[in-house]
């Protein structure tokens, strides 16, 4: 059966963070009050003329980051299990709306105790959420590659990087900075994926703006970015401004996009999955990268890549993101080794970066 277009809207929200609260009490208010927020602009956008079939919230919208919290501390004060306290709400709201909703947050899962993830999610009009993703690739924060073996054993690999069929489509959740991964969406579009959902948390970086335009026209996807509002989540003193949130098609173009970092549902389009599907058909020559993709010869040179070390955590959990500094020195001399970095000099001080997520 045909789907008709459909609208999706970006929602830009503020963001309070719980990492600044002087204490877990005050932090629950904190991210009470987000939850409040978000539900009461959803709700805002369904009032709306242009009333939404499916939203996108930011990352972090709900708790923040964690900043310089050590993991066992994050999770005592921000983090929760799926379903639970952050998800219900938004469950009850999908089913009272009847729409869908996508988004981001801290989870804490009791059969990796220990452990958080910073996890995407797809609740469907019923309510129920139909897709859950655990973010692979992180900079500050814990990873299922930091324990790959025992969660690949317990994790059927469909839930590796999930795709869920809806009546609205193929449908993905992406992460923020995780756009700029080319692996992570191809892998997802290899699975049917028709539509990106980008809860984003971000600074501008013409290296993000370039993947988001890049990741739709490689795999010929919608991408529906929402970003925060006013200040990001990594700018505790509030000086990095979000907005910017944006709705592409799979040709690249712009179909909704504002600048400015004020709290607002305005960045709405509609979704046409009948025309994408029309256009992954016809042979447009290198315009069409589905139709002449050449993915076998790529397979040896990605089976021999090993380099940032699996299972680093495989014992315990990171209990501190500077630990991860080890993983990184691995990973140097793995592409030493690959002859991707050349050896360092004797002496020589490695660089240290600013973190990033």
């Amino acid at each position: 059966m045909p789907i008709k277009p459909w609208r999706a809207t970006c929602i830009q929200m503020r963001s309070e963070r719980a990492s600044q609260a002087p204490d877990d009490a005050t932090a629950s208010q904190v991210i009470q009050r987000n939850i409040d927020r978000l539900v009461s602009l959803i709700e805002q956008a369904c009032d709306s003329n242009e009333a939404p079939d499916l939203v996108v919230f930011p990352e972090f919208a709900m708790q923040g980051p964690p900043l310089k919290m050590r993991p066992a501390e994050w999770i005592a004060r921000a983090c929760y299990p799926f379903p639970g306290r952050l998800t219900q709400p938004l469950q009850e709201l999908a089913r009272r709306r009847g729409i869908f909703i996508a988004g981001n947050a801290f989870e804490a899962p009791p059969e990796w105790p220990g452990r958080y993830f910073n996890s995407s999610f797809l609740i469907n009009r019923d309510g129920e959420i139909v897709l859950h993703y655990r973010r692979l690739n992180t900079a500050a924060f814990p990873s299922v590659h930091d324990f790959l073996s025992s969660y690949t054993a317990a994790t059927p690999q469909e839930n590796w990087f999930p795709v869920v069929d809806t009546e609205l489509g193929k449908l993905c959740v992406i992460p923020c900075g995780e756009i700029t991964i080319p692996e992570v969406a191809r892998v997802m579009m290899m699975q049917g994926a028709e539509v990106i959902l980008h809860p984003t948390n971000s600074k501008y970086t013409a290296r993000q703006e370039a993947a988001k335009l890049s990741r739709v026209t490689e795999n010929m996807t919608y991408l529906v970015s929402a970003n925060v509002a006013d200040w990001i989540g990594f700018s505790p003193d509030n000086t990095e401004p979000g907005g910017r949130s944006h709705i592409l098609d799979h040709k690249g173009r712009t179909l909704a996009y504002r600048e400015d970092a004020a709290e607002n549902s305005a960045v709405t389009a509609l979704i046409d999955i009948e025309q994408l599907r029309a256009d992954r058909r016809t042979d447009t020559g290198l315009d069409n990268p589905l139709l002449r993709a050449r993915y076998e010869m790529y397979v040896p040179f990605y089976s021999r890549a090993e380099f940032y070390p699996p299972n680093y955590f495989l014992d315990a959990p990171m209990a501190d993101s500077s630990e991860i500094k080890g993983a990184i020195q691995a990973a140097r001399q793995n592409l030493e080794r690959a002859g991707i970095l050349q050896p360092q000099s004797h002496g020589a001080v490695e660089p240290v970066a600013a973190a990033a997520h």
